[in-house]
């Protein structure tokens, strides 16, 4: 299977699409101004606690007060908390090697016991704020890395489960263990099998270089104050998924495609070649098909072969998928074998559509209904293995009598779906629509206004597909005539991704004209 990472960079948002085989499979945005990531570690102030929740309210920046809970605290916070407290006053203190760790904190405790409203405390960004609920925390911080995770205040090596050869997990600890510094753990990840000494012992360098100086920051702050920002999410992408499957990763911007490809060259410098920089006229996601797809498999309804279809809906509580087998249609006696067929595609469409989203939370899948209890067991077990390269923690309970599957997926982020709407094209989303629906008079007046009244001898026009080949068909086209009328170079370029009666105009250096 190959990979290709396809990052599109506007001056608002960042974003990134993964195709597995040319089909899209994954497809995040995040804002170029960033704010509040997973993995963001700030120093924040308690500014409420909720003794009936046994949680509390933290101010870290963010437009709605962050809440972390007593589990999330970590078992030695009480160690970071009465450190960092040091720090913040510019009292002199101890190396972080040289800590002494206090008893690790009753996981049956109370919040209140090891916090006070006003006190700073420093915490990691474990969930995005989504809808109405702000950032969710927590003070048991880690740091990931290309091949381990730091977790600072542990003494642990945990090797990740996916790593089963024993001679390897115990190669990997014993290299682990003679470089780690006290008061650290880690985690080996996956990404390990097969790693030298020297790339695990430079892995844990940086990111123990990386702690160091998040905790530097705390001297003299004053709440809230963001310590260490995580990569953005392209990085983050490519340090967890880099492997021999990354064919390409496709950027249509130099600064990030620089930036990039520096950072492919320190963790894997064989493979900087796959980084290229795009550069075609056609808007990148149009070229490698990601328009089409997104615009297909963003819907309430979504098609499979043969007449079968998805309807996916979202509520506040859960999601609820509904497979249908369309117009379909075999003898009597073989509606089990073709209720089957509808279903295992279903799965892996569902299970497409699950990382496509990133819908977490609870799902409910209603399948046709099977009779036979083998063929249920047939299609939890196909879900299971759909669903094993899901990085996000996932739980896959049995069909019930009703043909029902219940999933439990992680949510750390907003789902995509909310960000993949369309502004309706003819009244651009205010409402009202334009007295005129002569659009070729209107994009005539205005290349007349840049040409005549501006005196520009260049226009490039945007437009969508459909009207870019109104406007250029046949011989003595619009574009040619407007050309010669107004003796100015005319550039029709088509782009899916702007609505039909919606129209951009650029100069000859790309910048759009007002």
């Amino acid at each position: 299977m190959s990979k290709e990472l396809i990052i599109n960079v506007t001056p608002s948002e960042v974003t990134i699409a993964l195709a597995e085989d040319k089909v899209l499979v994954e497809l995040s945005k995040e804002k170029s101004q960033g704010g509040f990531a997973v993995g963001d570690i700030y120093l924040g102030r308690v500014r409420k606690i909720m003794p009936g929740l046994n949680a509390a309210f933290v101010n870290v920046g963010h437009e709605k007060d962050a809440f972390i809970h007593f589990l999330d605290l970590g078992p030695q916070f009480d160690t970071l908390h009465k450190y960092v407290g040091a720090l913040c006053s510019g009292k002199r203190s101890p190396r972080f090697e040289n800590l002494k760790m206090a008893p690790s904190i009753d996981k049956v405790g109370k919040l209140a016991d090891h916090i006070q409203v006003g006190d700073p405390i420093m915490v990691q960004v474990a969930k995005e704020a989504i809808s109405t609920k702000g950032p969710r925390l927590t003070s048991d911080i880690s740091l990931a890395g290309r091949n381990v995770v730091l977790i600072p205040l542990s003494t642990k090596i945990s090797i990740s489960q996916k790593i089963r050869q024993n001679s390897e997990r115990k190669r990997l600890k014993r290299i682990v263990d003679e470089v780690l510094p006290p008061n650290y753990g880690v985690i080996i990840r996956t990404a390990a099998v097969g790693k030298g000494e020297e790339e695990l012992e430079q892995d844990i360098i940086e990111l123990v270089r990386k702690w160091e100086s998040a905790l530097q920051k705390l001297r003299s702050q004053e709440p809230p104050v963001l310590l260490r920002e995580e990569m953005n999410r392209a990085s983050t992408m490519i340090r967890d998924q880099l492997n021999g499957e990354f064919s390409a990763i496709h950027v249509d911007d130099k600064a990030t495609y620089d930036q990039i490809k520096e950072y492919i060259k320190i963790i894997a410098p064989d493979k900087s070649k796959i980084v290229k920089h795009y550069k075609g006229t056609v808007p990148i996601f149009d070229n490698f098909d990601i328009s089409r797809q997104i615009k297909s498999l963003f819907a309430k309804y979504v098609s499979l072969k043969k007449g079968a279809y998805l309807i996916i809906e979202h509520t506040e509580a859960m999601h609820v998928i509904d497979v249908n087998s369309g117009h379909r249609t075999k003898p009597e006696n073989d509606q089990e074998h073709t209720a089957m067929e509808v279903n295992m595609a279903a799965a892996a469409e569902v299970a497409r559509q699950l990382r496509l989203r990133d819908m977490g939370g609870i799902v409910i899948i209603d399948f046709i209904d099977l009779h036979r209890a083998e063929n249920r067991t047939k299609l939890m077990e196909n879900m299971k293995e759909l669903m094993a390269g899901d990085r996000a923690k996932h739980t896959i309970l049995p069909i019930t009598k009703f043909g029902l599957m219940q999933i439990t997926r992680q949510r750390v982020r907003p789902e995509a779906i909310a960000e993949a709407t369309e502004v309706c094209p003819y009244c651009n989303g205010t409402g009202a629509i334009s007295p005129t629906i002569a659009l070729d008079e209107q994009i005539e007046n205005k290349i007349s206004y840049y040409a005549q009244d501006k005196g520009l001898g260049y226009v490039e026009i945007h437009t969508s597909p459909y009207v870019a080949s109104y406007l250029t068909s046949g011989w003595l086209s619009l574009r040619r005539r407007w050309s010669w009328r107004y003796k100015c170079r005319i550039k029709v370029r088509p782009d899916q991704s702007i609505g039909f009666a919606e129209t951009k105009y650029l100069d000859r250096k790309g910048r759009e004209l007002a």
